[in-house]
């Protein structure tokens, strides 16, 4: 596998409830040569220390003692090209839906061309919401049996890792179509903006704060299937900022 890839792909855990979970995610990620663990929220502050958390770990302390531990998920996947939220279940509105299969060769452009990619995985309990998608550039499943699609979060992380691993050695010693080399603007910097025009259509009168019905979260698939460029947000961003001034 190619090490300076790997190093590029962050593995995001977002409100975790068990210790021993991020233990053995830790091991998942040593075992196939990834390092970067970010935890978001983890119901338990400083749950890398736990001794569960250490036990299930089995030799990859080194991965839960450099984990980064904040409370912002817009932080953590802020300048990623490609941020990957792993969830099953179906959404009517969110960014696109790829299974995993798919998205791996996207992984292999991005981080072939310099840029960094987050993988976000969700509550054990509920997995990702809404608001954790807002974030995310694509909606990711694994193929599963569709009548129990459930796995545990170190097993999922293993799968990705595992697959990932493979698809990055191949990437190496084959060759490969050139690289994506586009500027995407990151998720929060999409989410900023979108709220820069909720502003403004409140503004002008076209969006109604008692009654906003679906309108924005249309908007936001909508930005979402477009992956949006950095300067494509600045245009969008001075477009609400005439509106403001019609105000």
């Amino acid at each position: 596998m190619n090490s300076s890839q790997a190093q590029l792909i962050r593995w995001v855990l977002v409100e975790t409830s068990h210790p021993g979970n991020v233990g053995s995610a830790a091991r998942a990620l040593k075992t196939m040569g990834f390092s970067d663990l970010r935890l978001i929220q983890p119901k338990i502050p400083g749950v890398a220390h736990e001794p569960e958390a250490i036990a299930l770990a089995s030799g990859a302390v080194d991965i839960l003692e450099s984990s980064q531990e904040s409370h912002s998920l817009a932080l953590a996947v802020q300048d990623c090209s490609l941020v990957l939220g792993l969830t099953s279940r179906d959404r009517e509105f969110g960014p696109p839906a790829l299974g995993w299969e798919d998205v791996r060769p996207l992984i292999q452009a991005a981080t072939g061309n310099g840029q960094n990619v987050a993988l976000v995985f969700g509550p054990e309990r509920t997995g990702l919401d809404n608001e954790h998608l807002s974030l995310c550039t694509h909606r990711v499943w694994l193929d599963a049996n569709p009548a129990y699609p459930s796995l545990n979060l170190a097993q999922a992380m293993m799968v990705c890792a595992f697959t990932l691993r493979e698809a990055l050695g191949k990437s190496s010693s084959t060759s490969t179509p050139e690289p994506d080399s586009a500027d995407y603007a990151d998720p929060a910097a999409v989410l900023a903006m979108l709220d820069h025009w909720r502003q403004g259509l409140e503004a002008i009168g076209y969006l109604d704060p008692a009654n906003p019905k679906k309108l924005m979260p249309r908007l936001q698939a909508l930005f979402a299937r477009s992956r949006l460029h950095k300067e494509e947000i600045d245009l969008l961003r001075g477009i609400a900022k005439q509106m403001l001034l019609k105000k």
